[in-house]
């Protein structure tokens, strides 16, 4: 008889560790796997939406096309995981060549620590208007303007 008594003694207080730990240690498993598939989508968006300014930056740079005003709609999701997202870029200079310039857009889950960064190689003939969107406003365009000077002129906005 004692010797359950001692066995009893040793596995209460692991059956008791166990009822805490299961729930917690699933718990931060499920909310790293949640952050995971929030930053790989919010990934995915801003490699769109750099894909889709440097197909417009393309087309406009094209020497058959004069000045002129281009908006593009982004068919982006409104939300991820039911969480709106805001975006922003920012221009800077390459620093391995002067003929390039380099566009850093900037993706992040509002009221949270969840961001995507993706890069997009423009040439010198660039500017970019500081500007930014919110994932679910009405129209989430990218505002291109091709000027007399030969000047392309990108940002956030617009209307459809």
């Amino acid at each position: 008889m004692p010797q359950i008594t001692i066995e009893y003694m040793i596995m209460i207080p692991i059956l008791i560790l166990q009822i805490f730990l299961f729930p917690l240690t699933a718990g931060w498993i499920m909310n790293t796997w949640v952050d995971s598939r929030q930053i790989l989508a919010l990934q995915e968006t801003a490699s769109y939406i750099g894909s889709s300014i440097h197909q417009t930056y393309s087309a406009l740079s094209h020497e058959s096309l004069s000045a002129g005003i281009v908006t593009n709609e982004l068919e982006i999701p409104p939300s991820i995981e039911g969480q709106s997202y805001m975006g922003n870029a920012t221009l800077r200079m390459a620093l391995e060549s002067n003929s390039s310039k380099i566009l850093d857009i900037n993706l992040y889950i509002i009221d949270s620590e969840i961001f995507a960064k993706t890069s997009v190689t423009l040439g010198d003939d660039v500017e970019w208007q500081n500007s930014s969107f919110e994932s679910n406003s009405a129209y989430v365009n990218i505002f291109a303007e091709k000027l007399s000077s030969d000047i392309i002129r990108l940002s956030f906005g617009g209307s459809a």
